[in-house]
């Protein structure tokens, strides 16, 4: 049996192409969310369907746990999990570090990075925006989730390279999620429009620069410009986060950043600058809520 542990808008697509491979999935959400896949999970855009699914609040013993919550919610969701028996906890969130908040909690802990395209349309809706690929850590638990896998149609791959593959996501995530947040855009806006592409190239150009630190050979700024252009359409996660006066990522993506280029002596003031904005908006929102007793705004 297959667990997603958080069933937002990637969890519930993987949930649901699994689920129509013929795996018994449980899709683990809470809140409105969870209520609305306690009726129906809806799909649309590259594949279209509905699906009666296995909805529940707190997570259960499975062979296999994708691992798909925001990553500030880490460590709750892996306290939840520290109750049961999850099997392999395949991580594939945004952001760095969320592994080692993992395995304070279980034991088998898989990294991934996965290009997959999600949205959440509405409760109980998701939008398949792009098929992607799963990369998973070429080692012995690693082999051991694809063999569990198989069956199944996502597209996995084992590679030797996680770890840059994680930062070079972060490095991507950092100019693409927050600009398109702040500007309110979709990911192609971020190579069309000139002056949004001038701050981009700033902040792809200090995340290269760790990269290169780190003895990583990455061209930030073609890569960000192929995945801004192959998303062109796409929202990202941060906009949709803002979109709804949610709470961001930005901590586990450019706040990384930050914190590693301080450890290395290294400037970063684009992703300082950014971060700054991101924090602000979730600010206002948090103070909003204050205000007005209005927990979503």
């Amino acid at each position: 049996m297959i667990q997603i542990m958080g069933a937002g808008a990637l969890g519930s697509l993987f949930g649901a192409l699994l689920q129509l491979s013929g795996y018994e999935v449980v899709f683990v959400a809470r809140g409105k969310q969870l209520e609305a896949l306690k009726n129906k999970l809806t799909v649309s855009g590259i594949l279209n369907a509905e699906l009666t699914v296995n909805a529940l609040e707190k997570p259960v013993d499975a062979d296999l746990t994708l691992f798909t919550v925001k990553a500030y919610d880490t460590d709750e969701a892996g306290k939840a999990l520290s109750k049961v028996n999850p099997g392999i906890v395949c991580t594939v969130q945004n952001g760095i570090g969320v592994e080692k908040i993992l395995s304070k909690y279980t034991e088998k802990v898989l990294r991934g990075v996965t290009s997959y395209g999600a949205n959440l349309r509405d409760f109980g809706h998701v939008v398949y925006a792009g098929e992607g690929q799963i990369y998973l850590p070429n080692d012995e638990l690693g082999k051991e989730a694809v063999e569990l896998l198989k069956k199944s149609s996502l597209r996995i791959e084992l590679v030797k390279d996680i770890e840059f593959r994680v930062w070079a996501k972060a490095v991507i995530n950092s100019v693409i999620n927050p600009l398109t947040a702040i500007c309110r855009i979709r990911n192609g806006r971020i190579v069309e429009n000139e002056e949004i592409w001038k701050l981009a190239l700033k902040i792809a150009k200090e995340g290269e620069n760790l990269l290169r630190s780190f003895g990583f050979e990455f061209d930030a700024v073609s890569e960000v410009k192929r995945v801004a252009l192959a998303t062109a359409k796409n929202r990202s996660s941060m906009l949709q986060d803002i979109e709804r006066g949610k709470r961001t990522e930005i901590d586990y993506i450019n706040g990384a950043i930050i914190e590693n280029c301080s450890k290395l002596g290294l400037d970063c003031p684009a992703n300082e600058f950014i971060y700054l904005l991101i924090k602000g908006i979730e600010n206002e929102f948090h103070n909003r809520a204050g205000r007005f007793g209005d927990a979503d705004p």
